[in-house]
């Protein structure tokens, strides 16, 4: 598989034109969500489109896709035209902020990968900063946005690097948007530390849950059977 197209077992992503290629963060974020019955869903910072698809795969949501680079929405668009939802799912080329001031309907899920180093040293490419670094959505504006957009009974998903994920997870609280399930992601089997958060939120806080998964075991490409169980419905591997 070359590094301008990435094949999963129902559709195929080009990412050509994309900044951010396909990667272990979405692939988790996607086959982790469950759409529960959601009618509504969005996707912020869509990117290549992969968790659009994933997520179009295992509902019968309406799906909106939005992302603030152009190049990306282009690149998007032309994966959902060649994917067999493409009916159900619309690529809008807008910030998070633009559509939460003017979007005239709640979503029952709302999922991100969102961009998340805070204090890192940059890329030279300008579309692949934007699409890793909060300057353009601030952890603080994207929860905000999430509280307009969200319906009273829907979820937020999204994946986080540990300390990242720690300290969304405290403004969270203090806005009012409670963590109900987290799933606590290591690389690999002998790391002592999490590499990432899988985190769920609601806008009641209900009982909390929390689960952990590893990636792979002791050598790269040896994956473990809970990690091959999770996302055996999209890799062609598994």
């Amino acid at each position: 598989m070359s590094n301008q197209s990435f094949a999963f077992k129902q559709f195929t992503v080009k990412q050509d034109k994309c900044a951010m290629k396909v990667g272990t963060d979405a692939v988790l974020l996607g086959a982790w969500t469950k759409p529960n019955g959601a009618i509504n869903i969005l996707d912020i910072g869509t990117g290549t489109g992969i968790i659009a698809m994933m997520l179009a795969q295992k509902s019968t949501a309406l799906i909106d896709a939005i992302d603030i680079d152009e190049a990306a929405c282009l690149q998007a668009q032309e994966n959902v035209n060649e994917c067999k939802w493409k009916e159900r799912i619309s690529i809008h080329h807008l910030s998070l902020q633009a559509l939460a001031g003017s979007a005239g309907k709640n979503y029952d899920l709302i999922v991100s990968n969102p961009p998340y180093f805070i204090d890192s040293s940059k890329a030279s490419d300008i579309e692949r900063t934007t699409a890793r670094h909060t300057d353009l959505l601030p952890f603080e504006e994207l929860v905000d946005g999430v509280l307009k957009l969200l319906s009273k009974n829907g979820k937020f998903c999204v994946i986080l690097p540990f300390k990242e994920g720690e300290l969304f997870r405290d403004m969270t609280e203090r806005k009012k948007l409670f963590l109900c399930k987290m799933t606590r992601v290591k690389s690999r089997a002998d790391k002592t530390t999490d590499k990432r958060l899988l985190m769920e939120f609601g806008r009641e806080r209900k009982s909390f849950s929390e689960s952990s998964i590893v990636i792979e075991q002791d050598e790269r490409h040896s994956y473990t059977d809970e990690y091959k169980e999770l996302t055996k419905d999209y890799y062609l591997a598994f």
